[in-house]
């Protein structure tokens, strides 16, 4: 299981990031367990994040990014 404050890795875009939340997302009928992570994406020396949800079975516990 992850929890906040561990990283996860997005097994369809490769994006890693964050946990900091849960939510839930009616699909079919059918509500589904989701993460909220902070993704971040580097760009020369900038450094840019955003949020990512998505059903809880796409993401899977990595290390730090």
């Amino acid at each position: 299981m992850l929890n906040i404050g561990d990283y996860a890795l997005h097994q369809r875009t490769g994006q890693v990031g964050q946990v900091c939340g849960y939510g839930h997302q009616l699909m079919d009928g059918v509500y589904i367990t989701t993460l909220k992570v902070r993704v971040s994406k580097h760009k020369g020396t900038r450094r840019q994040s955003r949020f990512v949800e998505d059903a809880y079975s796409t993401w899977m516990l990595t290390e730090e990014a």
